[in-house]
């Protein structure tokens, strides 16, 4: 199960008490925000794309959508998001439970500025019903991210 992958994973920073199991579904952004009672845009969504035949995840704000002309001036391509049969097997996590911790070995995780305006954000934790609180700090730390991008619209510069 890959909550416990998840849980696995923070132990070694002793942040797994931190992760919340809730009794409602968090598979969406608006199912997590009403299941967490925060706004939307606070929720840190994790999506899975394929540059050069190697999965990504990209971490946004809840309220941002990819930008398919800045996607393809960082990247050098379309923005491809992998097929939910493909997400599992190459991320480590199923869809509704996808974030940056515990994931499979060789995937490069980038962070969109549109997170930056938060003092804290919500990713998922590996499962449909489950999520951690992280200081944007915390979330570079524990995500082993490459780089912050800039490849969202949709979102405004309003601080939270």
């Amino acid at each position: 199960m890959a909550i416990e992958r998840v849980k696995e994973y923070f132990r070694q920073y002793q942040m797994e008490d931190k992760i919340q199991e809730l009794s409602l579904s968090s598979a969406t952004v608006e199912l997590a925000a009403e299941a967490l009672k925060c706004e939307g845009k606070r929720i840190a969504k994790t999506l899975s794309f394929l540059v050069d035949g190697q999965a990504i995840l990209i971490v946004m704000a809840g309220d941002a959508k990819i930008d398919n002309h800045k996607y393809k001036t960082l990247f050098g391509t379309k923005a491809k998001m992998l097929s939910p049969d493909e997400v599992e097997g190459m991320i480590g996590h199923a869809i509704g439970g996808v974030c940056p911790f515990g994931i499979n070995e060789g995937i490069a995780v980038y962070l969109d500025e549109s997170l930056k305006r938060f003092k804290t954000v919500f990713p998922a934790c590996g499962s449909s019903n489950s999520a951690i609180e992280l200081t944007i700090s915390e979330l570079e730390q524990y995500s082993g991210y490459e780089a912050w991008v800039d490849i969202c619209k949709g979102w405004y510069e309003e601080e939270a």
